[in-house]
């Protein structure tokens, strides 16, 4: 199985131009052979915390908003699944969500982050309280959002269910952040023995600078594939052995 991670600058609060960006790495996935392309957190409007929060009858969204049907049409003109991270809707307030398009434009699940960080609580964003999972093509792989990654016990629970691939949409910037990224994911890949995909910001990203360095480690901890820091792009690898 190829699996890819594609990162780029995401315009502020600008939904149709985000979701034409990620439609257009859907294809670019097909096109290299990819079953999965994975996206950064807040990729569809930014990480604009307060501007989302602040409106989220517009900028909140559930998975068959039909400014999501350019990805979904995308995932079935190429054949390829897709993991959208967005503001996501409930009745207790927004998320941060990842929608799982499979390769047929169908949801196969939605996840919100659990772990959700003080200034994203301050925010107004509400806490999800399950884990994610999916099955893609008889692989079953995890799901985290940012911070939970730094939450161990998230990784050991989606080997407990018999995931091989942990996946997560992210946005960490330079300087501290940047320290994290090369810390946390490739200890979760040796410590858990996983298939680990990172999707990062690269630029501008509310508040932070995103260091890009998008990548996928495998069990080993070994890097198997990473984007640049400053440029958007797409980056694929072979994960030929997660299937059981």
């Amino acid at each position: 199985m190829i699996i890819a991670t594609a990162q780029f600058t995401a315009r502020p609060l600008d939904v149709g131009a985000n979701v034409a960006r990620m439609a257009g790495f859907v294809a670019e996935a097909g096109g290299r052979g990819a079953a999965l392309v994975v996206f950064g957190e807040l990729a569809v409007t930014g990480y604009e915390l307060d501007a989302v929060a602040a409106d989220p009858g517009r900028l909140a969204l559930a998975p068959g908003d039909p400014r999501l049907a350019p990805v979904r049409d995308a995932c079935r003109a190429a054949g390829v699944a897709a993991v959208v991270n967005c503001a996501g809707r409930t009745a207790q307030g927004p998320t941060i969500s990842s929608f799982v398009y499979g390769p047929d434009g169908a949801l196969l699940t939605r996840y919100d982050k659990v772990h959700v960080t003080d200034g994203e609580r301050a925010a107004g964003f509400v806490a999800g309280t399950q884990d994610g999972r999916f099955t893609l093509d008889g692989t079953a792989f995890g799901l985290a959002i940012c911070f939970d990654a730094h939450f161990p016990d998230l990784a050991e629970r989606a080997v407990a269910d018999g995931c091989r691939v942990l996946v997560a949409s992210s946005l960490y910037g330079r300087g501290p952040g940047q320290a994290e990224r090369r810390e946390i994911f490739p200890a979760l890949a040796k410590d858990n023995g996983l298939h680990v995909l990172l999707a990062n910001h690269v630029g501008a990203a509310g508040p932070y600078d995103a260091c890009g360095l998008s990548a996928v480690w495998g069990p080993d901890g070994a890097e198997l594939a990473v984007a640049g820091e400053t440029e958007a792009g797409l980056v694929v690898a072979a994960v030929a052995d997660v299937l059981v």
